[in-house]
């Protein structure tokens, strides 16, 4: 290669984790990227002074170098596994109601408004925004059930530059008259003018990909369940995202609406939608058949710990580690709207705190309890095996494309976060972020190589 063929490189503390065991930091690393936005290379134990020789080795000598500062590091963007965009507005609004009574009296007059395409584009402008300033560099976002809407969020994600699934929201009975689907024939009609739409805008599926978004089994009857299970088939790389086993009231409802079945795998997987390409989030109550049947269909679990221990109906703790025992893909969403907060730092809190209740009353051999590096994984690597885009994103292994945040925890920063102490080990510096962190510790936020966020 020549210098003009090189974009940027750092030098300084990177942090990734290449499997659910591994978290690596490296220390005096050198971390190359190419003008295609991927990166180029990752080498350790590289002093300051030799940058320029190494860069020169690698014909790369004119390469621009950002030397991060102690207290700075370099990390994967966060991976955003379950988030309802049109919900961004009533964030934290009916905490405590159970589920299908925040349904009806927040969620879906909030939802019907995005009918107005001014109210879209002014309220999608904000999420994205506000997803990039928190570091999130893919998201898997259900819209509203309105189609142009969906188009437009689809749009602004490409525009802004963040990676993205984006779903027209199914849903054909039980939610009011002026928020559903005439019938199946419109929601697919819908559905499918939106997959062109964004295979029109982004044909390579590069930054935004069209993910088949039904609400739950209560919101859609067979008709649209199968013609959705149709779709699934149809184009075969498309993902699928939907409710799961979120909560008792939930779970009930759906089995009286279909008697022939005993639990939600059967019936999902009944009508094709469950697979490898399955994004199934909470998953809080759940059999022993079901996880083994997850597992088995390499299903990923959109793990939202926020918004089951605020709304649904109890402190739902949804057993992570047996998803993590039984080798099912785990990431972390932050359900915007029943979650109260869109930090996926505080997906990964909370995922620890609900794993602790989980495992002071888990009466099996063995911890509940998920770790540090663990919630890291779900964060960033595991999430994106959850949305089907890992071998492009998720850790910075050579190759991938270059989605990273750089992080800054000194006290100039202007977070919260607990200071900085001169004998603070790299390990340290981490936890203070993650456990006492903000979006003014991201520094920067980068996709595919291009600045989205930050300086």
């Amino acid at each position: 290669m020549t210098a003009q063929d090189w974009s940027r490189a750092f030098h300084g503390v990177v942090i990734h984790t290449t499997s659910l065991t591994s978290l690596t930091i490296v220390e005096d690393a050198l971390l190359t990227v190419s003008p295609s936005g991927r990166i180029a290379s990752l080498e350790a134990g590289v002093r300051p002074d030799q940058v320029p020789s190494k860069l020169a080795l690698l014909e790369a000598a004119a390469c621009p170098v950002t030397y991060l500062q102690r207290g700075q590091f370099l990390m994967p963007g966060f991976v955003d596994t379950h988030h309802h965009a049109p919900q961004w507005l009533h964030r934290g609004q009916g905490q405590g109601l159970h589920i299908l009574e925040w349904l009806d009296q927040v969620a879906f007059p909030n939802e019907a408004r995005f009918e107005d395409a001014s109210h879209a584009q002014r309220v999608y402008g904000k999420v994205v925004e506000g997803m990039l300033r928190q570091g999130v560099t893919t998201a898997s976002y259900y819209g509203s059930k309105h189609g142009a809407a969906t188009k437009t969020l689809a749009d602004i994600c490409l525009a802004r530059g963040q990676r993205a699934l984006v779903g027209k929201c199914n849903m054909s009975r039980n939610a009011p008259d002026y928020y559903r689907d005439a019938d199946e024939h419109e929601s697919l009609a819908a559905t499918l003018d939106c997959i062109h739409h964004i295979r029109r805008i982004d044909p390579e599926g590069v930054l935004v990909r069209h993910a088949l978004t039904p609400r739950f089994a209560i919101c859609c009857d067979a008709g649209l369940l199968s013609g959705l299970g149709d779709l699934a088939r149809r184009y075969p790389d498309m993902p699928i995202q939907t409710h799961f086993n979120e909560s008792e009231q939930e779970r009930r409802a759906t089995l009286t609406l279909f008697p022939g079945f005993s639990n939600e795998a059967d019936l999902y997987q009944h009508f094709g939608l469950l697979n490898d390409r399955s994004i199934l989030a909470h998953c809080t109550i759940m059999t022993d058949y079901e996880t083994r049947r997850l597992a088995r269909l390499g299903c990923g679990v959109a793990h939202c710990p926020t918004a089951n221990m605020t709304v649904g109906g109890g402190f739902m703790a949804a057993p992570v580690r047996d998803f993590l025992r039984s080798g099912i893909k785990v990431g972390l969403g932050t359900d915007s709207g029943g979650g109260y907060s869109s930090s996926m730092l505080d997906a990964m809190r909370h995922s620890l705190v609900a794993s602790f209740a989980r495992d002071s009353l888990d009466a099996r051999d063995g911890t509940a309890a998920v770790s540090l590096d663990e919630a890291f994984h779900m964060a960033t690597l595991g999430g994106a095996q959850v949305v089907g885009r890992d071998a492009d994103v998720g850790n910075f292994q050579p190759g991938k494309a270059f989605d990273a945040l750089v992080v800054d925890v000194r006290g100039d920063a202007g977070g919260v976060n607990a200071p900085l102490e001169d004998d603070d080990s790299l390990r340290t510096m981490l936890e203070k972020f993650v456990m006492t962190g903000d979006d003014r510790n991201i520094r920067s936020v980068f996709v595919g190589g291009t600045r989205v966020h930050g300086v």
